[in-house]
């Protein structure tokens, strides 16, 4: 299987003013949206429990991940990682200049298992070029070095060079550190029917 990739011919402006010029630029395809239901379906079958046992299964994990992440816990979701709570937040250097009017933004944090930023990196991209007139001029498969994000040291240096990641101290000033940790995402191995 390989994650397919779109690249589309598209006018870039770097200001209002700015005539544009065209690059192709990278997304990555978006597969449909698998509804809860479809997932206990696969789930239940995969298991061999009933929709129903796997319907409460999936609410009762549902409310104690929400509850015990909104409580600061690091929160295993089963062959995925974890999901946790954190936030970007600038930094002062006086301790009584700290309020949270400080916070700019709070985050779900989703830290994936070796397991699976394996199965990522080791998954083929494919690349779909697609010009300005929206005729397909071009299909590559990617040989990049399967590089995987970490979200633990995502912007790691921040502003100004400095930033901090899963709460580490920040020394940075005025900078946008102070962020405890990134995002991430799944992994689909093998597509599922919409019926």
């Amino acid at each position: 299987m390989a994650l397919k990739v779109k690249a589309v011919e598209k006018k870039v402006k770097f200001s209002k003013n700015d005539p544009g010029v065209w690059r192709y630029v990278m997304s990555p395809e978006m597969y449909s949206t698998l509804s809860q239901s479809k997932v206990i379906k696969e789930a239940a079958l995969r298991s061999g429990v009933s929709r129903g046992v796997m319907q409460a299964c999936w609410d009762a994990a549902g409310e104690v991940i929400k509850a015990w992440a909104t409580e600061g816990h690091s929160v295993a979701l089963p062959g995925l990682g974890s999901m946790r709570f954190g936030l970007r937040a600038k930094s002062v250097e006086d301790v009584n200049d700290v309020k949270t009017s400080l916070i700019k933004t709070r985050r779900i944090i989703f830290t994936p298992t070796v397991d699976l930023k394996d199965e990522l990196a080791n998954t083929a991209i494919q690349i779909t070029c697609i010009d300005r007139n929206g005729d397909e001029v071009k299909r590559v498969t990617s040989a990049d070095a399967g590089t995987v994000e970490d979200p633990e040291n995502e912007n790691q240096g921040g502003e100004n060079g400095s930033g901090s990641e899963g709460g580490n101290t920040n020394q940075g000033g005025d900078n946008q550190g102070g962020n405890t940790g990134g995002g991430g995402g799944g992994n689909d191995d093998s597509p599922i029917d919409d019926d």
